[in-house]
């Protein structure tokens, strides 16, 4: 069964160009003509085109390489290692200012870490099912580019923009009614539910708006632009790590929010990264130029993306939702347990961040490709793409498995609390190769529209085997708390072995536009 669902893949056929632009009078825009999707997979490439793959000539003062590079040329590890860098870069940026609000709640208490632990789940949870529709539009750009179809590429732009706010709206509405009610469904003690909720709270607000930098710079990146969102991540993750301890403590003249204090510092910064990306979205200083000029929602297009991306955001919710779960299981060991969980989700993001930005990079990179009837290019992205990621994941494993101690009380001196984190930082490190390779697997499938094997493969094994496994473990064995991290080694271990299979069997190699 799983064979089979695993064999397609896709949920749909991909378009030839002429379908995708003449709906709703798009054809208007375009005069170029793409690949058909059942062109033999060993063809050769596309004659000779320009140095840039628009066509626009290159000036000073205008448009970077990064606007302009055509990626279904020459070397693909260089290419690869030419948009990943500063994707990797951006998830580093992320995973600083992760662990910066992590030490600002450890000079709070542990009671705080455990708060913005468990607050941060259920954002991610959120987060990650609006992330979903960003691969359906990731896909489709990438493909449009690849295929020579920029105006094509703007309208889906804008279309996802729609979504965004749509999604943005109803991400407000639920935090301004149901943050308590949401922390309390876990039985949460009274302390780390007064440190999370006015904390949940802005969150919410902060990751509307977060939504909307990663939907512009999503799109930047897969039209391969990724040193624009870069420079926007840089100014409000800075941003966000000066204002953050201002706000925590009222430092200065600031008034003291305490753990609410780095959301709100969360919010102002985001905001400053999405002008930065709609202004090159606006002024074409990208590949793309966005406009509003005779706008309008196409319903059939939104379909699309929603198609696409909907497996890839049931793959992230519901890993979010088991993240819940998992969090209600630690909690009845304790604070002590539940802080040295939250802990650790937060120090492996040091590896996980770096795989998803390699892995999209890879996603974005085999998209243009496959759009550019090239498959051979698109499998090749991928492998490097794990070359990559692995030289990151065996370093932060000997770093963690070496200075556990030292890794735990830079978050917080309390001893028992640094006991217990060690021992969880150890287990995990054993499992982060595996976490490495199945995040850039799951990014570079889901970002070429290959969403639905990623899902089928995250959700059945999730729920059939590491929840299981982690409640029989920690409850039934002499692990105890210890064999929750355990559980999710073996269940990534599985995961790997699956879409690996899934990758030489090349179902995902489909040419064409989305």
């Amino acid at each position: 069964m799983i064979d089979g669902a695993l064999g397609f893949g896709y949920g749909w056929r991909c378009l030839t160009a002429a379908e995708a632009v003449s709906a709703d009078g798009i054809s208007r825009m375009v005069e170029d003509s793409t690949p058909d999707s059942s062109a033999d997979h060993s063809a050769t490439p596309p004659p000779e085109q320009p140095s840039t793959i628009d066509g626009a000539p290159r000036r000073r003062g205008g448009r970077s390489a990064y606007a302009t590079k055509d990626l279904t040329k020459g070397s693909v590890p260089r290419n690869l290692w030419f948009l990943a860098w500063p994707q990797v870069a951006e998830s580093f940026l992320s995973v600083v200012d992760q662990l910066a609000d992590l030490i600002w709640a450890g000079r709070l208490g542990f009671q705080a870490i455990a708060g913005l632990g468990v607050a941060q789940s259920y954002l991610m949870m959120l987060m990650t099912a609006r992330m979903g529709l960003d691969s359906g539009m990731r896909s489709m750009i990438s493909r449009a580019v690849g295929a020579r179809q920029i105006a094509y590429a703007n309208h889906v732009v804008l279309q996802a923009l729609t979504l965004t706010t749509a999604y943005s709206v109803v991400l407000v509405t639920i935090g301004l009614v149901l943050t308590v009610p949401l922390l309390r469904v876990l039985g949460l003690s009274d302390g780390v539910v007064s440190q999370a909720a006015p904390y949940m709270r802005v969150q919410f607000f902060a990751m509307a708006m977060m939504g909307y930098q990663r939907m512009t710079a999503g799109a930047l990146q897969a039209s391969g632009d990724s040193m624009t969102p870069l420079k926007a991540a840089t100014v409000s993750r800075v941003g966000h790590l000066v204002l953050s301890p201002f706000l925590i403590f009222g430092w200065w003249w600031f008034p003291e929010f305490g753990l609410a204090g780095a959301a709100l510092a969360n919010l102002i910064s985001q905001s400053i990264g999405v002008g930065m990306n709609m202004r090159a979205l606006l002024v074409g200083s990208s590949r793309l130029h966005m406009t509003f000029k005779g706008y309008y929602i196409d319903y059939p297009l939104l379909w699309r993306v929603l198609k696409i991306g909907l497996p890839a955001s049931v793959t992230g919710a519901q890993r979010a939702v088991s993240q819940l779960i998992v969090v209600a299981i630690v909690a009845s060991f304790g604070d002590i347990a539940l802080a040295a969980f939250a802990m650790t989700r937060r120090a492996e993001n040091t590896v996980l961040h770096a795989s998803r930005g390699m892995g999209r990079a890879a996603g974005a990179l085999a998209g243009q490709n496959l759009g550019a009837n090239l498959p051979g290019r698109a499998k090749a992205s991928v492998f490097w793409a794990i070359v990559y990621a692995s030289v990151a994941s065996v370093t932060i494993s000997a770093v963690f498995l070496i200075f556990p101690n030292q890794v735990a009380s830079f978050f917080n001196s309390d001893p028992e609390f640094i006991a217990q984190a060690a021992l969880w930082l150890q287990v995990l490190a054993i499992g982060y190769f595996s976490m490495n390779t199945v995040q850039v697997f799951t990014q570079s499938f889901n970002t070429t529209g290959a969403t639905v094997a990623p899902m089928i493969v995250t959700v059945s094994t999730m729920w059939l085997l590491e929840l299981p496994l982690a409640y029989v473990l920690s409850r039934h064995t002499s692990l105890e708390e210890l064999g929750i991290p355990w559980a999710i080694v073996f269940g990534m271990t599985l995961r790997l072995m699956i879409f690996t299979w899934y990758y030489m069997r090349g179902s995902w190699l489909r040419t064409g536009m989305l």
